[in-house]
């Protein structure tokens, strides 16, 4: 099973948030994209659900983790700016995704760097143009530690065209 890569659901404008942005909640869109995951993720039976500490990341999933009976984890190795210790947790965790899936949540600047790492250095298939809209997951699928195969999974409520989806 794979890993499950979330960009963090919709969380409103950092500049309308007067408080410590990591606790800057999920906007009410962004909990009906968190609920949607919470419905449509399950297949892959997820047995570990980890986060990036900030609240909005931790929200992201916490209805997918209720659904799955599982606790979300924090690991600052997915909060803002922590693309490299993202990765070197991502590749830590490649073994393990090959029984049942792992799911992550992190966010916007990080993802893109950790998919550009794989797709360097596994030769990970990301398609023509990858995109990482917020609530969107991306599927990992390992072998032997490896990065083989990525899909796309656009959020809820947006059009998927073929530029959405990489699969190989």
């Amino acid at each position: 099973m794979p890993i499950l890569l979330v960009r963090h659901a919709k969380a409103g404008n950092r500049q309308d948030w007067a408080g410590d942005d990591r606790l800057r909640p999920l906007s009410p869109a962004g909990a009906k994209q968190a609920d949607d995951l919470a419905k449509r993720l399950p297949p892959y039976h997820p047995a570990r659900a980890i986060s990036s500490p900030y609240t909005r990341c931790r929200q992201t999933l916490e209805p997918l983790a209720d659904a799955a009976g599982i606790k979300v984890e924090d690991s600052e190795a997915l909060a803002e700016g922590r693309s490299r210790e993202a990765v070197e947790l991502i590749r830590r965790l490649a073994p393990e995704a090959e029984d049942p899936a792992i799911v992550l949540c992190s966010h916007g600047d990080v993802i893109p760097e950790v998919l550009d790492y794989f797709a360097r250095e596994d030769e990970l298939d990301l398609g023509r143009a990858p995109r990482c809209a917020k609530g969107s997951t991306w599927v990992l699928d390992a072998v032997a530690g490896r990065f083989v195969k990525a899909t796309y999974l656009p959020s809820s409520g947006s059009s998927a065209s073929r530029a959405d989806r990489a699969t190989r």
